[in-house]
């Protein structure tokens, strides 16, 4: 009788122990699933961002080039005013020298 019960025990202990494996089972796998869920979408996000980073820096890039274009043209174009001051500051000081223009007073016509 008692090697019974004893047996009826450690088979209810025994028992128990499967179906507390079994529910850790099911809430690991259930765990499991969303975490792959998770992942799934983290790929998708990574991978969005990825391709936005690479049109961005790709923009980046074309304004760089238009940017160092403009700064070139920009720095053409202030040596050439510069010469072209020059150039009026020369023509002008050896035209002052050159000649002097009077005004003279005119008198207005009578009808």
């Amino acid at each position: 009788d008692t090697e019974l019960s004893t047996n009826e025990q450690t088979r209810k202990e025994k028992t128990q122990a499967v179906e507390t494996l079994h529910a850790e089972i099911d809430q690991l796998q259930a765990s499991i699933s969303k975490l792959s869920e998770d992942i799934s979408e983290l790929s998708k996000a990574v991978a969005d961002l990825d391709a936005a980073m690479s049109t961005a820096t790709g923009l980046r890039l074309d304004e760089k080039t238009t940017n160092e274009q403009t700064i070139k043209d920009s720095q053409e174009a202030q040596t050439a005013v510069a010469q072209a001051l020059t150039v009026l500051k020369e023509f002008y000081a050896k035209a002052g020298e050159a000649t002097s223009l009077v005004q003279k007073k005119q008198m207005p016509e009578i009808f």
